[in-house]
C-alpha cells in the first residue's frame, strides 16, 4: 500500500525485517484464515496508530478520517478499535459479552460489540503469531502467555486462527 510506504513503514525496524514486511504478513494471515477484506485491510494498517506492544505510530489517531479515506470506514474502525486497546484493562475480560474495552487515547470504557470482539482477537492473534513464528527468542519468551490469552479469547476465534494457535504458540511451551 502506497500510503504506508510515505508514512515511513518500510523504513522502521520491526522484528522480522520491517514494519511493512510485518503489516503484509499479517494481512496475508488473515486471508489465509479467509477474513473479509474488510479485516485483511485493518491487518495490513493495523499499526498505523502505533499500539499497546509498539508505540511508533505513522498517524495521530486524529487523522482517522484521511485513513478512513484510504482504507473505508470498516477497515478503520477496526484499526482504531485495535491501536486503541489498553491491553492490561482489556484483555482479561475481552471474551466476555459485557466485557469493558479501555481505550487508551481516550480512557473512555466501552463495550465492543461482538463482530469487533471477534475482528480485534482475530487481528491480535495474527499479529502475534507472526511475532511467533519469526522470532523463536519471543515464542519461547511469549508462547506460553501468548497461548493462555487466545485459549480465553478462543469462543471469538476462526477455527483456522485458533488451530494456528495451538500449533505454533504450543511449540514454545516448556
Amino acid at each position: 500500500m502506497v500510503l504506508l510506504r510515505e508514512l515511513g513503514a518500510a523504513d522502521i525496524a520491526h522484528p522480522g525485517g520491517t514494519l511493512v514486511a510485518h503489516l503484509q504478513r499479517v494481512q496475508g494471515q488473515l486471508a489465509v484464515w479467509g477474513a473479509r477484506p474488510a479485516l485483511q485491510v485493518a491487518g495490513l494498517c493495523h499499526a498505523c496508530y502505533g499500539t499497546d506492544g509498539f508505540p511508533t505510530a505513522l498517524l495521530s489517531p486524529d487523522s482517522r478520517a484521511e485513513l478512513a479515506e484510504v482504507i473505508g470506514d470498516e477497515a478503520e474502525a477496526i484499526v482504531y478499535l485495535y491501536a486503541s486497546c489498553d491491553r492490561k484493562a482489556t484483555y482479561p475480560t475481552l471474551a466476555d459479552a459485557d466485557g469493558a474495552f479501555r481505550d487508551r487515547f481516550t480512557g473512555r470504557l466501552h463495550t465492543p460489540e461482538p463482530h469487533l470482539r471477534r475482528d480485534f482477537a482475530e487481528l491480535s492473534a495474527a499479529n502475534e503469531l507472526d511475532l511467533a513464528r519469526i522470532d523463536s527468542a519471543f515464542r519461547e519468551k511469549w508462547g506460553a502467555e501468548l497461548l493462555a490469552l487466545f485459549t480465553r479469547f478462543r469462543p471469538l476465534l476462526s477455527r483456522p486462527a485458533w488451530s494456528d494457535c495451538r500449533t505454533v504458540l504450543a511449540a514454545g511451551v516448556r
